[in-house]
């Protein structure tokens, strides 16, 4: 099965750039930092809920290798076709060591720093309206993907979409206005769960307090807070990563 297919089943889109949620006119710094956001997202370490993990990360890595060299991503705009056969697609490659190649290690305090910096900005809030439009106010899917955002966070969140409704920013979808609370203690029974089996870990780990890289500093924490530091990675990883290997060109499957 081809690349494009296989976005299908695994992202239920065939479109590149819609895997990573940018559009065709992106530049290539906005490739290398959404490829890195959503990569971290699935990577294998990262998400051990998700059976499909390891594959999504691998076709992120082939997805990126189109995408970031000019001449491929020149003939998927025109054509809607990537080059199967190109040594990128079909060699035996670790996905995990070209992602690390990519992207260096980055400490835990530039995350929190970060972190720090962007909670009550107007770039949080732009990206918090963003996906409010983006899921037409389904909270889950909100919480689920915003930047820097624990279940504290979520009162702060609401204010802000509330905001936008009141001033006419954006309309007011039925999912936000009316959740019930039932759905609403759901979610928060869920972050529960998560954060103690998060603690669990730290524990059978013997992580401390004072580890200092990233993946420490993410085991330590729950899951479905990993998608907080997502925001600061990007902008670091475009300020320090290096530049990839361009792969060569070969047959080619339609979109």
């Amino acid at each position: 099965m081809g690349l494009l297919e296989r976005c299908q089943e695994l992202f239920n889109t065939s479109n590149l750039y819609e895997v990573l949620g940018i559009n065709k006119e992106a530049t290539e710094a906005d490739i290398r930092r959404s490829y890195y956001k959503v990569s971290l997202k699935v990577h294998p370490d990262r998400a051990p809920e998700d059976p499909q993990a390891t594959e999504k990360f691998q076709m992120l890595g082939k997805l990126y290798a189109v995408l970031s060299d000019k001449e491929q991503r020149a003939v998927y705009d025109e054509q809607g076709v990537v080059d199967e056969e190109s040594d990128v697609l079909s060699q035996d490659r670790c996905w995990e060591e070209y992602w690390r190649l990519l992207f260096p290690k980055i400490t835990v305090q530039d995350i929190l720093e970060f972190e720090q910096k962007y909670k009550g900005s107007e770039e949080e809030r732009e990206d918090v309206i963003r996906l409010y439009v983006q899921h037409e106010g389904d909270m889950d899917a909100i919480t689920a993907s915003a930047l820097c955002c624990s279940q504290e966070d979520e009162p702060r969140l609401c204010c802000i979409i509330q905001d936008a409704i009141k001033s006419g920013e954006v309309e007011a979808f039925q999912a936000f206005t009316q959740e019930s609370d039932k759905k609403k203690k759901t979610r928060r029974k869920r972050a529960d769960r998560e954060r103690q089996e998060a603690e669990e870990m730290q524990k059978e780990m013997g992580l401390g307090d004072k580890d200092d890289s990233l993946v420490m500093m993410l085991k330590q924490r729950q899951q479905s807070r990993e998608k907080n530091f997502n925001s600061f990675l990007s902008d670091m990883e475009a300020k320090y990563s290096q530049k990839s290997a361009k792969p060569p060109k070969g047959k080619k499957t339609k979109k």
